[in-house]
């Protein structure tokens, strides 16, 4: 498998356990004390990192620290809004769309040489 698609997978997988480390407790731990979800968050930040550090390390023998950057930006996206649509039930708007144009443009620009 190409480097670069290693890179993308394990940023998939980091942008699965951020999105959840970062915004799950909104909903699962509302009525709970915010320590308490600061410390399940950051369990599960911890595997977030057991796949975003390999995929930083393998990314950047090909890649600059720029395109890097740019395309865990455009993960994230490609994550989060499913997470916000399927997991936290909230409606899809067309804004989505505009940032997902943005992103991309980010990505052009930063991939183009």
């Amino acid at each position: 498998m190409p480097i670069v698609f290693k890179a993308i997978l394990l940023l998939i997988f980091s942008n699965v356990f951020m999105t959840f480390a970062w915004y799950s407790h909104l909903k699962n731990l509302n009525e709970r004390p915010w320590h308490i979800a600061a410390i399940v968050s950051w369990g599960i930040a911890f595997f977030e990192y057991m796949f975003q550090v390999p995929a930083n390390r393998i990314g950047y023998t090909q890649l600059s620290l720029p395109q890097l950057k740019i395309l865990q930006e455009a993960i994230t996206l490609s994550v989060f809004v499913p997470f916000v649509i399927f997991y936290m039930k909230q409606p899809l708007k067309l804004d989505y769309l505009y940032a997902a144009l943005c992103i991309v443009g980010a990505v052009y620009f930063v991939f183009r040489s």
